[in-house]
């Protein structure tokens, strides 16, 4: 084959080959780039993680809980003498209890069940009589305390109650503070106090008692009480409550200064203040006192800035209810301070408020 018919015949098998990659149409063969689609959807919103469902009730608070609060109370006394405050923990207590011991200063008794800072100090820390013993008694509680009175002891080991003492047989389980000068440097904690109970046998089943609470929402009826303003015994010793309406508490001050928890520096609040009317009676000549915390008597009932005149008995669970007209009246979920004021020259003398 000549040189010109190969070279005819390699240009016709050329011209074959991009006919049959064209597909005999002549057109471009490159596919187009997909173009992008904008989706008119909306973006999904992450699935938030789910509340949880808060089904169980403090029985001293009323208020909602995520687990049951089965804890054995712990009932601690604490000292309320000027070189004591603030003390520490007061903000965590379900309940708490003023009540007078000698020389015209009160005493603290801090009663602790639902509270889940069981790390936190607690005190400081003093001696307990048998009135409060009696205060503690009546919650099933553990008692935590440093020395008691002659007739304290007497109660305490010889009729089997479940206590603590600093002195005379838990000391392990209380420390000093460095901070302050004794005896007003006591301190303990929840997660050691129930250690210390545990230790001795005490039982930690018990039947914790409840009270009765209003539902979420509710109103009060009463007189207009803003401010209430409780005399113990001395005049230079006042204690006094403000009702917030923003927080539907009462802030508490001592001689008109906040009362605050050393722990965290916030005031200490009440959703309920009741302030009832005991017969008081001096033993000695140191000013030890006994208070009838059985007779029942008047009381008066404060709450979402009102106040309710009642009568306060000592119930068969032992506990202490406020009744008015034959029925006992119910607490605004949160916490209680009980304000225990003699009933001479007169109960009403002894509490202001409007």
């Amino acid at each position: 084959m000549g040189r010109q018919l190969r070279s005819v015949f390699i240009f016709g098998l050329l011209i074959l080959l991009l006919s049959a990659c064209s597909g005999g149409t002549g057109s471009n063969t490159e596919e187009a780039a997909p173009t992008p689609t904008v989706s008119t959807e909306p973006e999904a919103t992450p699935t938030p993680e789910p509340t949880p469902e808060l089904g169980f009730t403090a029985p001293l608070t009323g208020l909602k809980r995520e687990s049951e609060a089965a804890a054995r109370p712990v009932a601690v006394m604490i000292n309320n003498l000027k070189p004591a405050r603030p003390q520490s923990g007061l903000t965590n207590a379900d309940v708490v209890w003023e009540v007078l011991a000698e020389g015209g200063i009160t005493r603290l008794v801090a009663i602790f069940q639902s509270t889940d800072a069981v790390n936190d100090a607690i005190g400081p820390i003093r001696s307990i009589r048998p009135y409060l013993i009696d205060i503690g008694e009546s919650y099933g509680a553990i008692l935590a305390h440093s020395g008691a009175s002659n007739d304290g002891y007497d109660i305490l080991q010889h009729q089997n109650k479940p206590y603590l003492d600093e002195i005379s047989n838990a000391g392990p389980y209380f420390w000093r503070s460095k901070d302050r000068k004794a005896p007003h440097n006591l301190y303990s904690e929840l997660a050691k106090l129930r250690a210390g109970a545990e230790k001795k046998g005490y039982k930690s089943d018990v039947t914790v008692p409840t009270y009765p609470f209003a539902e979420e929402g509710s109103t009060a009826s009463g007189e207009a009480a803003a401010s209430i303003e409780i005399k113990f015994l001395l005049k230079d010793y006042k204690v006094s409550y403000a009702y917030d309406e923003a927080s539907g508490v009462y802030k508490r001050s001592i001689n008109d200064e906040p009362h605050t928890d050393l722990n965290n520096g916030e005031q200490l609040t009440a959703a309920n203040v009741v302030v009832l009317g005991a017969n008081h009676k001096t033993l000695d000549d140191y000013g030890r006192l006994a208070v009838d915390l059985h007779a029942g008597g008047s009381a008066i009932l404060f709450q979402k800035g009102k106040a309710v005149a009642c009568e306060w008995v000592r119930s068969k669970d032992n506990m202490v209810r406020l009744m008015k007209d034959g029925a006992e009246l119910t607490f605004i979920p949160g916490k209680t301070f009980f304000n225990v004021v003699p009933n001479t020259p007169t109960f009403a003398e002894h509490v202001i408020y409007g």
